[in-house]
């Protein structure tokens, strides 16, 4: 419903970027179907043309879609007539909206859920469906499971990169969409407590490859998650860089910030705690925090988790 750019909307939005460029860096004919007006270098775009209208029927955190979007449903209807004109071996199918599920019902395809079980209507469009399914952490799957819905895990993963050497400035950094479930204003006051500088990115959004460099830049990155984070891609992202990640232990991101060597956990909602954990973040060996993240958090284990699903 949004343009795949070179600055995304968000982290689903990036995985299926590198998902796709990495199918096809494998020798696999991709075709990534999105929004007209999309940028994705090295990949086959199928772009399907959408209304403003369509933005309503963004899904956030804490907010569920009641009504129905008729532009919405229109423009699935498009993409997938497209679809089986084109054919396909098998489809990857990262939307989450019913309308996506239904209209994919005698396809050969896989249904990734990036988000818990928080609408409705995608639930109960699941849970009808003969498809497979899965989704991208521990976490996820557990929500999925009291959803009542059997799932697969293909994790997410991030490019690798090599940083190149720089001064660590005294600044803890928190990225991402700006919304309330990302806590931003307990990430602002644990930093002051240890003694660090917020740097809140906020507009204009960093293209990945600058962001990746300002974490490499900065002491600590931090992920306060007031929900049920189901992966954490700035946490992974941050690692790789060879930044330590202090977060709430909440949702995936026990999972993708190893206690210790890739960060430290701090309790949900604790600022005090968080202030601690920064504090501990401080004295990791960023050598090894890259190291850690490299064997466990790039794309190439997500690469091999959907050739697998996909076969």
């Amino acid at each position: 419903m949004t343009p795949l750019l070179p600055v995304q909307a968000g982290g689903a939005q990036a995985f299926v970027a590198d998902l796709a460029r990495g199918l096809a860096g494998r020798g696999h004919r991709v075709e990534l179907y999105c929004a007209g007006g999309s940028e994705v270098p090295g990949v086959e775009l199928v772009e399907i043309a959408v209304g403003a209208e369509v933005s309503r029927a963004l899904v956030m955190p804490g907010a569920s879609r009641s009504e129905a979007v008729p532009e919405l449903r229109d423009g699935f209807e498009r993409l997938f007539k497209e679809l089986r004109r084109r054919g396909a071996d098998a489809v990857s199918q990262h939307a989450f909206d019913a309308e996506a599920i239904e209209l994919a019902e005698d396809l050969p395809v896989v249904h990734t859920l990036h988000l818990p079980p928080l609408v409705p209507g995608v639930v109960a469009a699941a849970r009808t469906s003969r498809a497979r399914f899965a989704t991208v952490s521990g976490s996820a799957q557990a929500g999925w499971a009291s959803a009542r819905l059997v799932t697969a895990l293909l994790p997410d993963g991030v490019p690798d990169w090599k940083p190149e050497p720089a001064p660590v400035e005294p600044v803890a950094l928190i990225a991402g969409r700006i919304s309330p479930e990302k806590g931003i204003e307990d990430g602002v006051a644990a930093a002051r407590l240890a003694g660090l500088e917020p740097l809140v990115e906020i507009r204009p959004p960093l293209p990945r490859a600058e962001l990746w460099r300002l974490m490499a830049r900065s002491a600590v990155t931090l992920m306060p998650a007031k929900w049920e984070e189901p992966f954490g891609l700035v946490a992974a992202e941050a690692q790789v860089a060879g930044c330590p990640v202090a977060a709430y232990a909440r949702g995936a991101l026990p999972e993708v910030v190893s206690e210790g060597a890739g960060g430290f956990l701090a309790r949900p909602d604790d600022v005090a705690d968080l202030a601690e954990a920064i504090r501990r973040c401080l004295q990791l060996d960023r050598s090894r925090v890259r190291d850690q993240a490299r064997e466990r958090l790039l794309i190439d284990r997500s690469l091999d988790a959907y050739e697998e699903a996909l076969s």
